[in-house]
């Protein structure tokens, strides 16, 4: 039962960087910085992940049913992730971004974490 101000836990916070702000069901509340490249991919079985974009522009790709699907978020804007999708971010320039993944998450470093499934 703690506020959180964002400004304050951005504050010094690298390349890469992840802060947890709060524990959140199964999972965690918190935010990151980075710039240029790709995360790996990851999934969160049991439960949507909320995404806001604070700063910065971030590709979002999702293995859904249908196939991969990419959307662009821009600052102010968030994104939803369905529950047990497989998702990335391409990011090009930079990025810092509030998450919310309420419960448990895989990684994969495959190229397609869908192949052999």
């Amino acid at each position: 039962m703690t506020p959180h101000n964002l400004s304050v836990a951005l504050r010094g916070l690298g390349d890469l960087q992840f802060k947890q702000l709060a524990s959140f069901n199964k999972g965690a509340v918190g935010v990151f910085r980075t710039s240029a490249g790709a995360s790996r991919w990851e999934r969160h079985p049991d439960d949507d992940e909320f995404l806001h974009v604070l700063d910065g522009e971030v590709e979002i790709t999702v293995i859904t049913p249908e196939g991969w699907k990419t959307a662009s978020v821009a600052a102010g804007a968030v994104f939803i992730v369905p529950r047990g999708l497989w998702h990335r971010h391409t990011i090009r320039e930079h990025l810092v971004e509030l998450f919310v993944t309420p419960g448990e998450t895989e990684h994969s470093t495959a190229i397609d974490p869908t192949a052999g499934a």
